[in-house]
C-alpha cells in the first residue's frame, strides 16, 4: 500500500498524557495507517476554544487523499491554577463552569461538527472522545465535582446525538465516548497523590486502542469503559 493511500488516524489533543501515548502507540503498532496528531502547537494548531482553528485543521485533513479510519479526541479540563473541582454548591463559580463546558463539551462538539463529515461514507471508521465515569448521572453516588460532572454528561449526550445523525449517512461509522480509567497525568495528579489508583499513560493507551479495534457499528452511540463495558448514562 502506498503512503499516499494509507488510512489516516487522527489524534486531537496529542500533546496531553493520554493523547500523546495513544499517538505513540498507534505509530508503533499500526503498520497499515499513518498517524497525525493535533495540539495547540501543531501545524495547523487546534485550540478547542477557537472554532476557526478546528475548521482549519479539518480542512487540512480533507485536502489529502487518504481516508480517515480513526479520530481520537483526547482533551479535557478538570482543574488549573485558578479552579479546582467543587465539593459543594457554595463553591460553584461561573467562570469555572464556563471553562469546563467550553473545553469538555463545546470544543469536542465543534470537533464533531467539522471532523465527522470527513469519515468515509462506506467502510468501518471510528470517532472516539475521552469522557469520564463521573459524567454518568445514574452512577453518581458521591456528589461534588459539579462542573466536571455536568460538562462530561453534556459531552455524552452530544456523542449519542451525533451517533444517531452519523448513522444516516455513514452506517458503518462508530461514534463513542470512552472512559480511560484513572491515568497518571497532570489532570489527575492531585487526586493520585491523595491515594487514588492510577495507571501510566502507556498501558492506558494500549487498552484504549485495543478497545477501539474491537468496536462494531452496534456500539455506536455508546458510553464505554476501557474494557468495553457499558457505563450507565
Amino acid at each position: 500500500m502506498s503512503t499516499a493511500t494509507r488510512p489516516l488516524a487522527l489524534v486531537i489533543g496529542a500533546g496531553g498524557g493520554i493523547g500523546r501515548a495513544v499517538a505513540d502507540h498507534l505509530r508503533s503498532n499500526c503498520n497499515d495507517c499513518d498517524v497525525r496528531g493535533f495540539t495547540r502547537e501543531s501545524e495547523p494548531p487546534i485550540d478547542l476554544t477557537l472554532e476557526t482553528s478546528i475548521e482549519e485543521a479539518a480542512r487540512s485533513v480533507s485536502n489529502g487523499a487518504a481516508e480517515i479510519c480513526l479520530i481520537f479526541v483526547a482533551t479535557g479540563f478538570l482543574h488549573d491554577d485558578a479552579f479546582v473541582p467543587e465539593r459543594s454548591l457554595g463553591q460553584l463559580n461561573r467562570e469555572h463552569m464556563l471553562k469546563s463546558f467550553e473545553i469538555n463539551a463545546i470544543g469536542p462538539a465543534l470537533v464533531m461538527k467539522h471532523f465527522l463529515p470527513l469519515l468515509p461514507r462506506s467502510g468501518r471508521s471510528v470517532f472516539a472522545v475521552l469522557s469520564a465515569r463521573v459524567g454518568s448521572i445514574e452512577d453518581n453516588r458521591l456528589g461534588g465535582w459539579y462542573s466536571y460532572r455536568a460538562s462530561k454528561a453534556a459531552l455524552n449526550q452530544l456523542v449519542r446525538t451525533s451517533a444517531i445523525e452519523l448513522k444516516r449517512t455513514k452506517p458503518e461509522a462508530i461514534c463513542v465516548a470512552v472512559h480511560p480509567g484513572t491515568t497518571d497525568t497532570p489532570l489527575s495528579a492531585p487526586f493520585v497523590k491523595s491515594g487514588l489508583d492510577a495507571q501510566s499513560p502507556g498501558p492506558v493507551a494500549e487498552r484504549l486502542v485495543a478497545l477501539l479495534g474491537r468496536l462494531s457499528k452496534s456500539d455506536s452511540g455508546s458510553f464505554l469503559d476501557y474494557s468495553g463495558a457499558t457505563i450507565p448514562w
